[in-house]
């Protein structure tokens, strides 16, 4: 029906987002906040979803009883 080379957001004037300035903007946001919080220790966080995915793991195998 018409044969439009390009999307209906580029015909009606919508900004189209690129690659470049989406990145650039989520760099500007990280700097802006201030990356981690005090409160959070990598090792613990880190140990905490090991344990969890250690967990997830237990549960699967233990419910699969189609062996």
């Amino acid at each position: 029906m018409g044969g439009h080379l390009y999307p209906a957001h580029t015909r009606i004037g919508l900004p189209k987002m690129s690659f470049q300035s989406t990145a650039a903007q989520l760099v500007n946001l990280a700097e802006a906040e201030g990356g981690n919080h005090e409160s959070l220790n990598p090792a613990v966080t880190g140990g905490a979803a090991l344990i969890i995915l250690l967990l997830l793991l237990w549960v699967t195998t233990r419910f699969n009883r189609d062996r």
